[in-house]
């Protein structure tokens, strides 16, 4: 189980946020690329995981499949496929590998999941969403951070075409992620960030959009 801390910020140019982080004292440095990392997210045809999220239902699952690069770019075999297990404020993810599909038959994806997962519920797909990812870390690997802008939305509860991004967000996301064991080195790390935690879920966030 890992901790993530979050923050949106929505006043400050992505300059600003990655000047902080590359000057932090503890010496955070670019992991790789950056890339567009895509999501399609599924839910109960009762929208159970959504509204867990919005309770903050202290045990809760979150399911979406992942790829990376151009939003069509769904044939490709490194598609995956990942369950997000939260307790509190720790979090777990499960991932398994996930077949191409075409972004057109969208809709039927939500039967591949649960099988996948052999899945006592069903699952629909609720919510495709993409953004720009920075990835950021320390030689130790204790920590990471990841810097997330060009946050856009499709809600798909409704939709009934294929899917494109119809809402921007233009919020910067901020998230520093480890292990549960580090938590008392941890504040050593957060005090350098000027910002303030808050709760944040991009999938909430993408379903709201389309209210």
């Amino acid at each position: 189980m890992r901790y993530e801390r979050k923050y949106r910020i929505e006043d400050q140019s992505l300059a600003f946020v990655e000047q902080m982080i590359r000057h932090h004292p503890w010496g955070f440095r670019t992991l790789f690329p950056d890339r567009q990392v895509n999501n399609i997210y599924f839910d109960t045809p009762g929208m159970t995981c959504y509204k867990e999220n919005v309770a903050g239902v202290a045990e809760r699952k979150k399911y979406r499949v992942r790829w990376y690069g151009d939003l069509t770019a769904t044939e490709g075999t490194k598609n995956q496929l990942e369950v997000k297990i939260k307790n509190n404020a720790l979090g777990d993810k499960e991932r398994y590998a996930f077949p191409g599909f075409s972004l057109s038959d969208w809709n039927k994806l939500g039967t591949v999941v649960a099988n996948s997962l052999t899945c006592p519920v069903s699952l629909v797909p609720t919510l495709l969403n993409s953004y720009q990812r920075s990835y950021y870390g320390l030689a130790t690997e204790k920590f990471r951070i990841t810097i997330d802008r060009k946050l856009g939305y499709c809600p798909l509860i409704q939709e009934n075409q294929q899917p494109e991004i119809r809402h921007r967000d233009e919020a910067i996301i901020v998230e520093i992620k480890y292990d549960e064991t580090l938590e008392a080195e941890a504040n050593q790390v957060l005090q350098y960030i000027p910002f303030r935690t808050t709760k944040n879920s991009k999938y909430v966030t993408g379903i709201e959009t389309g209210m």
